[in-house]
């Protein structure tokens, strides 16, 4: 188990910090760095919507190309980042938008398009509306599901699809994901949907329409809302943390689910994967931090440290740090089996490439260490380092889950060899989706008919059903009244298996507490008022956010500009123009 660090600033434990130790040496808060509402007075934020940040980089040729957007209240906000470099200067905001009526909730921006003149920033709004601006241009484009047609209930998530100029996936409290194209309008009236896939606790539905329109898939994924989603590094796999409990790892152009995993109590408030893509975390309302394996589809670790909710966590891609050996992979079937089995799932890089990479054996000195945070509604932050030391040795105790659960291993040394499933699947999926798995995009454009590529990309799914969960904290979400949403809510609630989460405690979806290793944090710390909802490492700093509204840096070991530094460096940069307008005289 890993030691808490050292700290200063501070005797008591209830202290707020403004520093830490760490390995790697102290991070420091900069109060001059500090983001917030011009005013800086702090937020009342009973009832309101999480204070959330989202980050883009415009490319700027100046090096100055980072530009932050956080909504607190009503009010949104676009701003330059100066990060370490510059005190932050809140009188010039490059946008501010107060809204009426609703509240934003989630925001993000396309960085595939995103120029020093132009941003395509869309921002998701607790009535269940969703707004693409341009804060730069200061222009508002379009403003999907306007009339509340699609979806009523508030909008959790929203990020543009990896790698796309044009699509975004959007959730909502009602449990389901929505894909658009910015280019398509939504109608007049409510869609209509047919079923284009179906497993246990999850079904993907497409329009009905004749003509293209938005949405053009609708997921409806578990039994209570979709806190948070997010894609694999690669943009291929789409993992969702549910108000249910359940992780669903799903292929995001097939629609196939990939794996599952449920919390030890309570609902998945948040998710994220690692930079290689090999391990997904999640935290929630258990107060534990979760490490799930993409490729084994099994529970590696928790992470006790936080006194209530986990409302963010967030890979250190600085820290972590992965090297391969050329060692051949063991796997812990046959050549055949291995080939077989990716062959009947249908795909993919995943069994070729990552899975593979992480099944070698550790037995040429690598060094594997990944670094993660989590912030809470404690109001603390923890860093956690996940090491070989907990990777590598827990073959064992996967044997043993997996012979309780009934499935075979022949895993019978330590390293990390996979189970016989290269590519796993649910634990209790009911169906077998065939040799080769079509794109959901091209099962939807034979289903409605349409022969050509209209909607353009990769996928045409979409979401149906939903019984309404009132989240626990201050969120009352209202219910879908459409009639035909209600039908079609009913006829798939009776299809549905529903799993007994007191069923899965013990199995490879949950196990015991003693049956995996339980992490103790590398730091864990009170750095706020109020609780935390923003946890983002940048490359010379980490970004928190707390509910009152305030936005701030913490500097990374050396890279903290002291003021005596700042002074010199001005100095010489006068001395440095006198130069050069002498030499042009």
């Amino acid at each position: 188990m890993l030691k808490m660090a050292a700290e200063g600033g501070g005797k008591e434990a209830n202290e707020i910090k403004t520093q830490f130790t760490t390995r790697e040496g102290v991070y420091k808060l900069l109060p001059n760095s500090e983001y917030s509402r011009p005013n800086r007075v702090p937020f009342n934020s009973q009832g309101s919507n999480p204070v959330k940040v989202s980050f883009v980089n415009v490319n700027d040729q100046s090096g100055n190309g980072e530009r932050i957007c956080f909504n607190v209240g009503r009010e949104l906000y676009f701003y330059i980042y100066k990060g370490v470099r510059k005190a932050a200067d809140l009188s010039k905001p490059v946008d501010k938008r107060i809204y009426k009526g609703t509240l934003p909730t989630c925001h993000d921006s396309n960085a595939l398009t995103a120029t020093a003149e132009s941003v395509s920033l869309l921002v998701g709004f607790s009535a269940g509306q969703v707004q693409l601006i341009d804060p730069i241009k200061k222009e508002t484009s379009k403003l999907f599901n306007e009339d509340r047609l699609i979806d009523k209930s508030t909008v959790t998530c929203v990020k543009w699809v990896p790698g796309s100029e044009h699509l975004f996936l959007v959730a909502h409290g009602s449990g389901c994901l929505y894909l658009y194209n910015v280019e398509h309008t939504c109608g007049t009236t409510p869609p209509h949907y047919q079923l284009l896939k179906q497993g246990e606790s999850y079904a993907v539905h497409t329009s009905k329409s004749k003509s293209t329109r938005n949405p053009l898939l609708r997921w409806t994924v578990g039994e209570g809302a979709v806190n948070e989603f997010a894609f694999s590094p690669d943009g291929k796999f789409l993992a969702c943390a549910g108000q249910d409990g359940f992780l669903r790892v799903f292929c995001f152009d097939t629609a196939e689910l990939q794996g599952t995993m449920k919390s030890y109590f309570g609902g998945l408030l948040c998710v994220c994967w690692s930079p290689d893509g090999r391990y997904v975390v999640t935290g929630g309302e258990d107060d534990l931090v979760t490490v799930w394996s993409f490729s084994d589809s099994t529970v590696v670790a928790r992470g006790r440290g936080h006194k209530s909710w986990v409302s963010v966590v967030a890979f250190d891609h600085c820290i972590t740090s992965v090297q391969d050996s050329e060692a051949p992979a063991e796997f812990s079937g046959s050549d055949e089996d291995f080939q077989d089995q990716v062959q009947s799932n249908g795909s993919r890089e995943r069994a070729n490439s990552t899975q593979s990479r992480i099944s070698k054996r550790n037995s040429t000195g690598i060094s594997v260490t990944y670094r993660f945070g989590s912030v809470g509604q404690d109001t603390q932050l923890c860093l956690w380092d996940l090491t070989e030391d907990i990777l590598f040795p827990l073959s064992r105790t996967r044997t043993h889950t997996n012979i309780m659960s009934g499935e075979t291993s022949t895993n019978g040394n330590n390293s990390a060899t996979p189970s016989n499933s290269p590519l796993p699947r649910s634990n209790s999926l009911p169906h077998s989706s065939g040799n080769s798995p079509k794109s959901v995009v091209d099962s939807a454009l034979i289903a409605t008919g349409v022969s050509k590529f209209a909607t353009l990309a990769l996928h045409e799914a979409r979401k149906e059903r939903h019984q309404e969960k009132d989240h626990k904290r201050n969120h009352s979400i209202s219910y879908i009244s459409n009639k035909s949403s209600d039908k079609l809510n009913q006829l798939i609630g009776t299809q549905k298996a529903k799993t007994d989460g007191a069923k899965t405690l013990g199995t490879t979806l949950c196990p015991r507490m003693e049956e995996i290793p339980l992490l103790e944090p590398l730091v864990c710390k009170k750095i706020a008022h109020e609780r935390l909802t923003v946890l983002i490492f940048l490359e010379d700093c980490l970004v928190t956010a707390c509910q009152e509204g305030f936005i701030c840096t913490w500097a990374r070991p050396g890279k903290v500009v002291s003021d005596d530094c700042r002074v010199k460096f001005v100095q010489a940069a006068c001395v440095l123009e006198v130069l050069h307008l002498t030499f042009l005289n």
